[in-house]
């Protein structure tokens, strides 16, 4: 039971909410633990880091620290309007695309409307459209993926928003061009559909598809993009929206001034001109990914199939007494049993070493 005092006057939507659970922090674990030199595989951050362009940047705006930073972000909008094709007024900077997620419930979503989304879908969702009071409706998943057909059927009247996470997070299953397309164009204009696209660049499957070309076509389109995975940039909280330019002007009426700081902006600017450092992650990724499916092969665990840079593996038992013991052998994963997985662990795929390390206390936790 919940015995906050002061939940009969808080919004309607808040009681049912629990909040986010982010991935442990390894300074947590080895001061609850006395130990040290642990591995943190649990929040698809990437184990290279940032670009060395994008600390440069950060570093040049260290001296402007006590100024507030540009609050229409022009440069990184603008430079994101020409790598897209889009533009400028299509784009809309969040505090990590988790911001514009945010923004997009708070615009489109109010009590009476439903927010449409799969199960096992990512977390925010039902977070950002609980708090505005918006119904929940959630679709069966079909292989731990998308359903569009019963996402399809169950859009109505009262349906405000759309949520395909392409990849999702945390099964790392995706949806095919034409399939997701054709999905798309079924669904009314006056619901907005959004594609949540955090995980593109470490995606390397046949017929995926880049939602952002197909703006131009669809209206009610959201596709949202993060720089906290392949761009290293998890800390510094920078994301985007792209949409048609009516769509963005109401998103950027409800964006707080100057949510996202200067050295984030900087540093995303000059992230997007190293598309070497990208090259090198992804390749560090396949790498990594490979390796791990052959660890779960090697144990005789099951796993889904992942275009993200995480693979989400079946342990077998119930997972949190695995990972209590993961944690007391220094490594650090996640539980997906919240996002109804009850057997799962979600695992980001790190260095050559960091998986090694991962694989073998697995082992020896599964004895």
């Amino acid at each position: 039971m919940n015995d906050n005092i002061f939940l009969g006057i808080a919004a309607p939507g808040i009681a049912g909410l629990k909040p986010y659970t982010p991935g442990k922090p390894v300074s947590e674990l080895e001061r609850e633990l006395g130990i040290s030199g642990s591995v943190k595989l649990a929040s698809n951050e990437n184990p290279l880091g940032c670009s060395e362009r994008a600390k440069a940047a950060i570093r040049v705006e260290l001296s402007q620290v006590s100024r507030y930073p540009d609050g229409s972000g022009y440069e990184l909008r603008n430079a994101l309007a020409e790598k897209h094709g889009v533009d400028a007024a299509c784009v809309t900077l969040g505090n990590g695309s988790n911001d514009v997620l945010d923004m997009i419930a708070r615009v489109f979503l109010r009590p009476g409307r439903e927010s449409l989304f799969s199960e096992h879908a990512f977390a925010v969702y039902p977070i950002s459209s609980q708090a505005v009071g918006a119904d929940i409706r959630v679709t069966p998943a079909r292989n731990y993926g998308y359903d569009l057909d019963a996402m399809g059927s169950r859009v109505g009247e009262r349906t405000g928003v759309v949520w395909i996470a392409n990849p999702n997070n945390p099964t790392g299953t995706w949806v095919e061009g034409t399939v997701l397309e054709k999905f798309i164009a079924a669904v009314p204009g006056n619901v907005i559909v959004v594609v949540d696209e955090a995980y593109i660049e470490y995606v390397d499957e046949s017929g995926y598809p880049d939602a952002s070309q197909w703006l131009s076509r669809y209206p009610n389109l959201i596709v949202t993009r993060t720089f906290s995975k392949a761009y290293g940039l998890a800390s510094l909280r920078v994301g985007y929206g792209l949409s048609h330019p009516d769509v963005a002007d109401l998103l950027n009426r409800v964006r707080q001034p100057f949510n996202v700081n200067s050295m984030a902006l900087a540093a995303a600017l000059a992230a997007l001109d190293d598309q070497a450092f990208i090259r090198r992650s992804v390749e560090t990724n396949r790498e990594g990914m490979a390796q791990l499916i052959t660890g779960c092969e090697k144990l005789g665990l099951g796993f889904i199939p992942s275009a993200g840079n995480f693979i989400t593996i079946d342990v077998g038992r119930p997972v949190g007494e695995v990972d209590t013991a993961l944690l007391k052998q220094g490594c650090i994963a996640r539980p997906v049993a919240n996002y109804g997985l009850a057997n799962h662990l979600r695992v980001t795929v790190g260095l050559q070493e960091e998986n090694q390390r991962f694989l073998r206390a697995l082992e020896k936790v599964l004895g």
